[in-house]
């Protein structure tokens, strides 16, 4: 018998789905993906972002299906084939695809080494902070534990908002930074509702730039409807979720 997570909405919805439609036909970059993964959207908005030809293959990452393990072996999204070669990893995919595809713009890091060693600095603080705060503040059950998670997300934001140039994290062209954060901006409505998270708490220069990213083309065209996220995120809210990143938060590990 499965575990609950298994029994997952298959497919994208709303906007996703028309951007899905819109990539069902076989193309050399095969893209490995799960409509409701904030991590697999990172990649997803780069390749939208960058309009690279892809194909889009839904997978459910609970069921480990072989031919996804021999992808992934960690068995999870996102995955990507390229010239019949697999890789992994959602930031480290999307450096690929601007390595891969360099004359496809917006690129994923400015050219200056400087600004892309300063943006790493910042795509490693939101998986260390923001990432991992938000999965404490989604799993916490105790109250002392909530308020503590929700300090410390809102903690890890003022930090991000501190350094964003505007109207993007680096200035004008969006880059990896915005794609890093932007998914879990875009749910950011599942604390707000049941965790009490407030944009305001961070702050106005935070409230600003989270409604720039989730009303980004990109962010929308990678974002299915709410009503299915309810199951999925319900089981973190109950600390009941079998994910990867939910196992690890509970045994105060990173996230993998």
């Amino acid at each position: 018998m499965g575990i609950p997570d298994e029994q997952i909405f298959p497919h994208a919805t709303g906007e996703a789905l028309k951007t899905v439609e819109r990539h069902s036909e076989p193309q050399e970059l095969v893209f490995w993906a799960g409509w409701f993964c904030p991590f697999v959207q990172r990649t997803w908005i780069t390749l939208e972002e960058k309009g690279i030809p892809y194909q889009y293959k839904e997978v459910n990452p609970y069921r480990k299906e072989k031919h996804f393990l021999d992808i992934n072996p960690k068995g999870l999204v996102p995955a990507i084939e390229y010239e019949g070669k697999p890789l992994y990893e959602s930031l480290i995919l999307c450096e690929f695809l601007e390595d891969a595809f360099p004359q496809s713009t917006p690129h994923v890091l400015p050219a200056d080494p400087f600004a892309r060693a300063h943006a790493r600095l910042w795509t490693d603080h939101i998986s260390k902070n923001v990432v991992a705060s938000f999965f404490r503040l989604l799993q916490a059950q105790e109250s002392d534990k909530r308020s503590a998670a929700l300090e410390e997300h809102v903690t890890a934001l003022r930090a991000l908002a501190g350094q964003v140039k505007g109207p993007y994290f680096g200035g004008e062209e969006w880059g990896l930074v915005d794609t890093a954060v932007a998914p879990f901006v875009a749910r950011d409505y599942i604390i707000a509702e049941n965790r009490g998270f407030k944009r305001e708490d961070v702050g106005a220069g935070w409230v600003e730039y989270a409604k720039r990213l989730e009303s980004r083309d990109s962010v929308l065209r990678t974002t299915s409807d709410k009503e299915h996220n309810v199951q999925i995120y319900g089981r973190y809210l109950r600390n009941e979720a079998q994910s990867e990143a939910a196992k690890a938060t509970r045994e105060g590990r990173a996230i993998p």
